[in-house]
């Protein structure tokens, strides 16, 4: 009886610790209200013939509402065709347990910045923030990700989200589908 105690009190605390602790880039909490974000984590790369498209996100709170932010980068020395962020934009996550979450664009029309640089490549940087419904909420804590599509204004991608990912851009390895499960309890 005394080892399955020790067994036991040995196997939560080794589950309360292997928890990596939450890294903000941004976390302030002062007269007005608080305000947190996570650092920004490589969730899609794609590269297609001289093409570059990159999908980050981040995890802010804002006076205790979590919402998404997502910054989608594209690179290319053809022209980039913008996709717009309006309210009726949406993100459908599908787990891997069946399920599908939706999480909705708040209501700002963005279609991000075009920038050219030294070497002749278009460069677009768009952000949208998205709003986490209350019904599927707790799905994102559960089941890891296996597709994603982003529906913009006049368009709508679709990404496999792998479970390892190495980065081209910087050599760091990710994993994607486990983004939700590893960071909600960062914002909550």
């Amino acid at each position: 009886m005394k080892q399955l105690i020790t067994l036991t009190l040995f196997l939560l605390t080794l589950t309360a610790f292997a928890q990596k602790p939450c890294e903000y880039s941004v976390n302030v909490n002062d007269s007005i209200g608080t305000y947190k974000i996570t650092n920004e984590y490589l969730m899609s790369e794609k590269y297609f013939g001289g093409s570059f498209s990159y999908v980050f996100f981040s995890l802010a709170q804002t006076d205790g509402l979590p919402t998404l932010n997502l910054q989608l980068i594209q690179k290319s020395k053809d022209f980039i065709k913008a996709n717009c962020f309006d309210k009726n934009s949406k993100i459908f996550l599908q787990l891997e347990n069946g399920k599908i979450v939706t999480l909705m664009h708040i209501n700002q029309e963005t279609c991000g910045t075009l920038i050219q640089d030294e070497k002749g490549f278009s460069n677009r940087v768009n952000t949208g923030i998205f709003m986490f419904m209350k019904d599927n909420y707790e799905e994102l804590k559960k089941s890891p990700i296996s597709i994603m599509r982003i529906k913009y204004l006049t368009d709508t991608e679709d990404y496999i989200v792998k479970r390892e990912l190495t980065s081209e851009l910087n050599g760091k390895v990710s994993h994607p589908n486990t983004y939700f499960i590893e960071n909600i309890r960062c914002v909550e």
